[in-house]
Formats: structure tokens, C-alpha cells, sequence
């Protein structure tokens, strides 16, 4: 049996979380156009009993650092780096290669990395030979492959040669398990990416969400979550006239909450207003940015 951990690397937008969810038939990481969507190491497991169990990681896109919240979330990758059986390089095609190629070389891995040139279905005139060229002869790069992780292209083929590039080994998890993460952190990141999917400018930048109810009754499951944003105004547009904005953000959360967890739910939001949140060392590790 093989089994491992293969982490995936890239700048921001570059489409690590839509290749993860792609690779486990399941949406364990919230997606976005809008950068920055990503803010923990996200644990996604692939078991095959008898012939290998891979536990992948998403990692925030690679910045340089503002806020106390974006140390911690490079302290994410950082942490991958450390335990990588593999990685892989994701690279958006249509970005700059020179600029990933710096991005990469700093990891300074010392394990087996796959490139993923991703986005072969928007790729502009003549930027996927051009992706190949560049990265063929990098010293990081052990393996190409072109995928759409969106449309799903090319999935099955960046799975197989994971696990060929995977060590012997016994499972790490059980076969049922599909992440270490509890529920309530997966509750807490639909509702935050239907934020990034109602809200422009800095507002999805500057949200964080915290559930503090999680109650199994016999019919249904109770969750009450709270909004945290940075300004007064920020809460305004949130709520919307009447309520109307929150109201359409939790009919959406809770549709996709009780797909993901099989029950029907009853969802309660509150938006609080926690002034420089992004820079606070104690509200950041009570928001779960450890």
C-alpha cells in the first residue's frame, strides 16, 4: 500500500482549491474568483482500501504579508512544506510564469514536485507550449501536467502519477475519514464563501466567521454563527435594507451546509463589528487562525 502527503502550492487564484475538490470528488475547500479565498491548510483524505490512502493539502495562495491574519496563513504553507510527500505547483496559464517560477524556487522543496499548468480551456493562443517550455527544465519540477480542474481535465492523470511518486506506507486515517477538520470549521467556511460570492471590494477581505452553536436535535441540526467585520458600515451592507443581504447569504449558506452535511438545518447569523480583527493575536486565535 502507498500513502502520503502531497500538498498543493501556487499563488492565489491559480485554482489549488478547485483542483483539490476536483481530485476528491467532494467540496471540501470553498472557491472563489476573488483572491485570497483559502486561509488554512485544508486536509482532504483519498482512500483506496489496500492500495493507498493520500492526504492532500490546500494552502493559502503565497503573499507578502499585511496583517497578523496573513502570517498565520503563510505559517499554513510553511507547515505544509515541512511534512510533503509531494507537492504540487499549480500554475495558472495565463499568469506569469516568471513570477510562480520565483514563488516555487523559494519553497525550496526537497521532495518530488508536479507541475499542474492549470486552466487549458482559457488558456490564451500558444501559453500552454509556452507553460511547458518554461518549466521543463526547472530543477523542481519532476512532471507536467495540463488539466482544467474546473471542467476536470486530465484529473485521473494527475492521481495516477501521485501515486506513483508516493512512499510504501500504512493509512494514517481511517478509510471512512475524508478530513481531520471538524464540521463546524467546513459549516463556518460555506458561509464565509458566500460572502466572497455577495460582496465586492474589501468586505470579503476583511470577514471572518465563527460558529458557536452546533446543536444535533431529532429533526434537525441548530447553527448560530456569527459575522465578524471591521467597521460599522461594513455590518450595514451585510444586513442590507430590511435584512435582505443577510438573508439571502444564510438562504444560500444553508443550502449548501445541508448538502454537505446530509440534515435538514436551522441557521442563525449575527454580523458583530471587532475593529482591526485582522491585526489582533487573540481574536484571531478565537476565529481559529492558530
Amino acid at each position: 500500500m502507498k500513502s502520503g502527503f502531497v500538498n498543493i502550492f501556487g499563488k492565489p487564484n491559480a485554482g489549488k482549491s478547485t483542483l483539490l475538490n476536483a481530485i476528491l470528488g467532494e467540496k471540501l475547500a470553498i472557491v472563489s474568483h476573488k483572491v485570497q479565498t483559502t486561509r488554512h491548510r485544508i486536509k482532504g483524505f483519498l482512500t483506496k482500501p489496500g492500495e493507498y490512502q493520500i492526504i492532500f493539502s490546500d494552502t493559502p495562495g503565497i503573499i507578502e504579508t499585511k496583517y497578523k491574519l496573513h502570517e498565520k496563513m503563510m505559517g499554513a504553507v510553511k507547515n505544509a512544506m515541512e511534512d510533503s510527500d509531494v507537492a504540487l505547483l499549480i500554475v495558472d496559464l495565463n499568469d506569469d510564469f516568471e513570477d510562480c517560477d520565483a514563488i516555487f524556487q523559494s519553497l525550496k522543496l526537497k521532495v518530488p514536485a508536479i507541475v499542474i499548468l492549470n486552466k487549458i480551456d482559457k488558456a490564451a493562443n500558444g501559453r500552454i507550449e509556452l507553460g511547458e517550455a518554461f518549466f521543463a527544465d526547472k530543477p523542481y519540477c519532476k512532471k507536467i501536467i495540463k488539466v482544467s480542474a474546473l471542467q476536470q481535465y486530465h484529473i485521473q492523470k494527475v492521481l495516477h502519477t501521485i501515486i506513483e511518486l508516493l512512499p510504501q506506507g500504512e493509512a494514517f486515517y481511517n478509510e471512512d475519514d475524508i478530513s481531520d477538520l471538524p464540521t463546524k470549521f467546513f459549516v463556518s467556511e460555506l458561509i464565509r464563501e458566500k460572502v466572497y460570492e455577495l460582496f465586492e471590494d474589501e468586505i470579503p477581505y476583511q470577514v471572518a466567521v465563527m460558529v458557536n452553536e452546533f446543536k444535533e436535535k431529532e429533526t434537525l441540526v441548530k447553527i448560530q454563527a456569527d459575522i465578524i467585520v471591521n467597521r460599522e458600515t461594513q455590518k450595514a451592507i451585510i444586513i442590507g435594507e430590511k435584512g435582505k443581504m443577510i438573508k439571502q447569504l444564510g438562504t444560500l449558506a444553508r443550502k449548501d451546509i445541508e448538502e454537505f452535511i446530509g440534515q435538514k438545518i436551522f441557521l442563525e447569523l449575527f454580523v458583530k463589528v471587532r475593529p482591526k480583527w485582522r491585526d489582533n493575536d487573540l481574536q484571531l486565535r478565537e476565529y481559529g487562525y492558530h
